[in-house]
């Protein structure tokens, strides 16, 4: 019964995505409430900001989480994705308790470099899931072109901002307009026009068989169900199911249905829509 949640946390001075766990108490009435609440971990440094909060947990099958979080986009505070003392822009492995998980790229480090980071240089992640060999893959917004989908291995950097593609929403380049770099990973499949990419799913089940074992991700601008086909680590095919809302979340029900929870820009509503072969 114990969950983890991730939020954006008012704090002195600012804020920051922080991470809280709870027990889920289910009554006799149908209705549940939390128990237990503790925050277990907190992205830092604080900062004001309005922006790129992230953020994705996706627990793992010897009970660690992978937490994604944001850079909080402004300049230069964003920069501090590319520096390992600073948790803007890095996606964590950490315990139930919050802790370093023993194995980390940097949890023997003398360099001062934070002993959750599991990879660094991204720039917003709002996809996460695992795949059938138990791999974390996300995918992160870009800028103005350039959301990519990545395969986050330890201690590798992944650019942004020094990298990346796409360009700034005023039409410039990105920090010199550079797209490789020996000393950064490229993405495995990467977006230009966006599709603003928010929650993720690996597709197991027996309503759509030919899904299986596809990344199922949520677009925002795409307003869809972006289905990405893999062949040997690579997008082979991408096609988009409509759903004509953005889409902030994506999950594959037991019998296979596939639940898409979207958002209606001007008004804020949210509403789940199920995905079956004969709707």
């Amino acid at each position: 019964g114990r969950i983890y949640v991730s939020f954006s946390e008012p704090r002195e001075n600012g804020n920051g995505t922080s991470v809280a766990s709870a027990r889920l108490v289910l009554a006799d009435d149908g209705g549940a409430e939390l128990e237990d609440v503790a925050v277990i971990f907190r992205q830092e440094p604080t900062y004001d900001g309005l922006l790129h909060f992230g953020s994705r947990i996706v627990p793992t099958d010897d009970g660690n989480l992978y937490v994604t979080v944001g850079e909080r986009s402004d300049e230069p505070i964003r920069d501090q994705a590319q520096e390992l003392q600073s948790g803007l822009g890095k996606i964590f492995r950490i315990t139930p308790e919050g802790e370093p998980v023993d194995g980390n790229p940097f949890v023997d480090d003398t360099s001062e470099a934070l002993p959750e980071i599991w990879s660094l240089g991204h720039r917003n992640v709002q996809s996460a899931t695992l795949d059938n060999e138990g791999r974390l893959w996300v995918a992160e917004h870009g800028a103005r072109g350039g959301d990519e989908l990545n395969l986050p291995e330890a201690g590798l950097n992944y650019g942004w901002p020094e990298v990346a593609y796409g360009i700034t929403y005023d039409g410039e380049p990105i920090e010199g307009g550079i797209t490789q770099s020996a000393e950064t990973e490229q993405p495995v499949y990467y977006w230009d026009p966006v599709i603003a990419p928010s929650g993720m799913a690996y597709y197991r089940g027996d309503e759509f068989p030919e899904w299986e074992n596809v990344f199922l991700v949520g677009g925002l601008v795409a307003q869809a169900v972006v289905v990405l086909h893999m062949e040997e680590d690579r997008v082979a095919q991408e096609r988009h199911v409509e759903v004509g809302e953005r889409v902030r979340d994506v999950r594959v029900g037991p019998d296979g249905a596939v639940f898409a929870v979207t958002e209606d820009q001007d008004t804020g509503q949210s509403s789940i829509v199920k995905l079956t072969k004969a709707g």
